[in-house]
């Protein structure tokens, strides 16, 4: 049986400080969402969405992007089962509910930040896996606009993407990009850009490349 994250000074925490790695690879980890301060479920991280944690040995800052998000119980004896009701009725009749289940979710390493002493006053941004991943129970934020725009001027991320095993890579890549053109403001000199490295790691092949652009929208 898991148990829940203790959840500690919860008002004091950055809004953007949404969960904690609980298992962790070179090349992604697993984090599991911090519990609401109110009666509901963790907000789960939307599928292709940019997430950030400190390796706190190193002191790099280590850039993901969410691919597998699930919400479970935390007993993985017993499975949830149908009650019939709406969310408020389970605020109303059934609380307990909301500390029972889980959410946690995957996300692939995509680059790094190097510690800020090492960089000697550079804002570079690393396009290939860390020396090491961010360790357990460190934290994981959500990553700021600014942050990933400045991260995305280089593109090597997406040959990550089309490789991360076990996952929907078109659709991760084009949930990826999307996210990128829509904070980017309909960018379109990027977005043709990030067609034309996607047309070469697809080594042309115009079918694939087509429904990952097809995806991609304000």
């Amino acid at each position: 049986m898991r148990l829940p994250l203790p959840q500690f000074a919860a008002q004091n925490r950055p809004s953007n400080y949404i969960a904690e790695v609980i298992e962790t690879s070179t090349t992604e980890f697993l984090a599991q969402c911090l519990e609401p301060e109110n009666l509901s479920f963790p907000v789960m991280p939307p599928f292709g969405s940019w997430v950030k944690a400190v390796d706190e040995e190193s002191k790099n800052l280590i850039y993901a992007v969410v691919y597998h998000a699930t919400t479970s119980p935390i007993d993985s004896v017993h499975r949830a089962r149908a009650l019939g009701l709406s969310l408020e009725d389970l605020r109303e009749q059934q609380p307990q509910i909301f500390a029972m289940l889980k959410t946690e979710f995957r996300a692939a390493i995509v680059g790094y930040r190097p510690n800020p002493e090492k960089r000697n006053g550079s804002a570079a941004f690393y396009q290939h896996l860390p020396p090491r991943p961010p360790q357990i129970h460190q934290a994981v934020y959500g990553c700021d606009p600014d942050e990933v725009i400045a991260f995305s001027e280089q593109l090597d991320f997406l040959r990550t993407l089309l490789d991360v095993n076990g996952a929907p890579v078109d659709a991760l890549t084009a949930a990826t990009i999307r996210e990128v053109y829509q904070l980017r403001k309909a960018d379109r000199p990027w977005l043709v850009q990030a067609g034309r490295t996607l047309s070469l790691l697809l080594k042309d092949d115009y079918d694939r490349l087509r429904i990952i652009l097809s995806q991609i929208h304000l």
